[in-house]
């Protein structure tokens, strides 16, 4: 049900629909039988296993009072039950359907051969600690996923296309390819095409991160999605549906999550090949001694109970679990949020990183970094002065020349009769004279060296506005600020011996290089549409293996979902990168990238640590069981003594990390 709402979702989102929006709204008083099963499917299993813990404890204490009274068994019965109902559907489902054995089979086995031969607590015991561990897995490992229908709300459910002389409101998802479709001041556009009329500035931060809106003029293309300015432009066309960038940029999200990681596969595998194993010994012993005249039946049977019991996956369960528990654990409280205990060990394994510029290694707005003023004038007039005219707009860039103006302390004169050239600029009365804010053109003259300086200026990957009365007087220089964290992020993930670090980005390529140096990245692509961020992430992938991908944009929700884990930036994370995204950063801080990682890292050493006790333990209590060297109780014993021990193994994740 749940995947036919959100490919329901996904369609009205692409434009796949009759018509825009026109699904009616769920509601939202549901019935209290409708509120109970959903609060059962959420907890249900939580539920059941503390039940089973409840009636294991009171069983025991029955036993130890009155013997093993029918009051014990009873309670002992519904201990089982409860704990290992879901266990033994799902392990005779798979051996029914598919044909294989698999660990949760093995354990109802394992805990009915103990019941059977009088070791009910044991049993019982078995079974409580697997339906802890598989509820704590589940808890874990839940995923905070929304549907898609969050996008829904990039695309305008109607446009103002132009037919036949007339301007028509209709559906965003009739819009058709070469239809002409008018977008006025502040409206989201609601198809990809190629502006024929008009100018205005374009925020594409959804599509390609650029920080700074971009100026379109006639033959430029826009995307659908993206929040026009204050121009109105009329486009045409060219692609639309489940055609443009951004049904592209969801099929890319889904295409990439259905891909399950190699580790799970390993897992999986493993899984049924070991219940197979210790089915096909358990047999053995059964039947191979006695038939050899080496054993009578009873004790060749009894022989292969302990099998069962001390050959159990509890502690090669626990040799993990509780591993990446503590480690979620350890990252919750320190700002990483992993949606899956899977991700912990991904995370430890990976030897690439590609960060998205925008938001990630820098702060996602623009600030002022350099004042050029003629002789004459001074850079505080022409910063007070540039702020008076933006203090009248809204342009980001002119919020960062205010910003900087209150930085310095300055007193912005008021300022009025303001008027704007789209993308050029824009002027206003400031002091009794006409000031103009803006790109060359506004001015009547411009001297040669605030020229050469604009050119070096932007050289080094830095946006540049001119500002005087009818001859420029000055420039200002702004660019979006690198983190101060960002270089020694990059230089701890480079003494952890990751192998390759690259960044991103949707800006030109002077921009990308001018950051990515300041941060000591040396490998930079830019320019990228989301297409090109997964193509550079699944490169990396082949010729690394495990790569993980840091973003914070809806465009960078693709290359998230394709690396092998994903890492969103938590605040300022837009929901579908967030969704994408197998890691969390709470805090937005990216220092806790390379504690993250040598977090997974050392989770996979205690993890090795632990398979190996497990394993050690496990081959030394079948061996005691052939050699008839040890008894049921001894051998149940030694089994959860070796569980504990890797238990308690994994829960030193729970320390902070040197």
């Amino acid at each position: 049900m749940k995947e036919a709402l959100a490919q329901d979702s996904e369609a009205a989102a692409l434009g796949l629909t009759g018509s825009a929006g026109s699904a009616a709204p769920r509601s939202s008083n549901l019935r209290p039988s409708t509120a109970l099963r959903r609060l059962w499917s959420a907890h249900g299993e939580a539920v059941t296993t503390a039940l089973c813990g409840l009636f294991v404890a009171v069983a025991w204490l029955v036993d130890r009072m009155t013997g093993l009274h029918p009051l014990a068994v009873a309670l002992f019965l519904a201990g089982y039950v409860l704990g290992c109902y879901r266990k033994a559907i799902e392990g005779i489902g798979t051996l029914v359907l598919d044909h294989a054995l698999d660990v949760d089979l093995l354990m109802v086995v394992a805990a009915a051969g103990a019941a059977a031969i009088g070791y009910w607590a044991d049993g019982a015991l078995l079974i409580f600690i697997f339906a802890l561990s598989g509820t704590l897995e589940g808890i874990a490992s839940a995923r905070t996923k929304k549907d898609i229908t969050s996008l829904m709300s990039l695309t305008p459910d109607e446009a103002s296309v132009l037919r036949e002389g007339r301007e028509e409101r209709l559906p965003a998802a009739s819009v058709e390819i070469g239809d002409r479709v008018r977008v006025r001041p502040g409206e989201r556009i609601a198809a990809d095409g190629v502006v024929v009329e008009g100018a205005s500035a374009v925020n594409q931060a959804s599509i390609t991160g650029e920080s700074i809106p971009i100026d379109k003029n006639a033959g430029d293309e826009v995307f659908a999605g993206t929040i026009n300015g204050q121009g109105g432009v009329v486009l045409r066309v060219t692609r639309c549906g489940g055609d443009t960038v951004l049904a592209r940029i969801i099929s890319l999200v889904r295409d990439a999550e259905e891909r399950r990681p190699p580790a799970q596969l390993f897992i999986e595998r493993f899984e049924r090949g070991y219940a197979k194993v210790v089915v096909l010994g358990a047999l053995l012993v059964t039947f191979l001694p006695w038939l050899a005249h080496w054993w009578t039946f009873r004790e060749s049977l009894y022989r292969a109970m302990i099998f069962l019991v001390v050959a159990s996956p509890c502690a090669l369960a626990a040799a993990m679990m509780p591993a990446l528990l503590s480690a979620l654990s350890n990252g919750a409280r320190h700002g990483v949020l992993f949606k899956g205990s899977v991700f912990v060990e991904l995370l430890g394994r990976v030897d690439a990183l590609a960060f998205d510029k925008t938001g990630t290694l820098t702060r996602g707005h623009p600030v002022v970094t350099d004042i050029v003023s003629l002789p004459g004038c001074s850079g505080e007039d022409i910063l007070a002065k540039a702020a008076a005219v933006e203090s009248l707009t809204d342009y980001p860039l002119g919020r960062a020349v205010i910003a900087e103006a209150r930085r310095w302390g300055l007193a912005v004169p008021p300022a009025r009769n303001l008027q704007t050239i789209v993308s050029v600029g824009a002027n206003a009365e400031v002091e009794g004279e006409r000031w103009y804010v803006g790109k060359p053109s506004l001015f009547t003259r411009v001297n040669e060296a605030l020229l050469n300086e604009h050119r070096q200026l932007e050289a080094t990957g830095k946006t540049v506005i001119f500002a005087g009365d009818t001859e420029a007087r000055g420039l200002i220089a702004l660019r979006d600020s690198v983190r101060v964290e960002a270089a020694p992020t990059i230089a701890r993930l480079k003494a952890l011996g990751i192998k390759q670090i690259v960044s991103l980005s949707g800006d030109n390529l002077a921009t990308a290089q001018a950051a990515a140096a300041e941060c000591g990245i040396q490998v930079v692509h830019a320019q990228l549409f989301p297409e090109g961020k997964v193509q550079i992430v699944r490169e990396l992938v082949q010729r690394y293996g495990n790569v993980a991908m840091v973003g914070d944009g809806i465009n960078d929700a693709p290359a998230l979902a394709a690396a092998s884990v994903g890492v969103a930036m938590g605040k300022i994370g837009t929901d579908v990168a967030l969704d994408a995204a197998d890691v969390v950063l709470t805090t937005d801080d990216i220092t806790k990238i390379p504690y993250a990682i040598a977090l997974g890292r050392r989770t996979l050493r205690i993890i090795k640590q632990n398979i190996t006790l497990a394993l050690v333990v496990m081959m030394a209590l079948v061996v005691s069981d052939l050699l008839q060297l040890v008894s049921l109780p001894w051998g149940v014993i030694g089994h959860e003594g070796s569980t504990l021990l890797v238990t308690l193994n994994g829960l030193r994740l729970l320390r902070r990390l040197p």
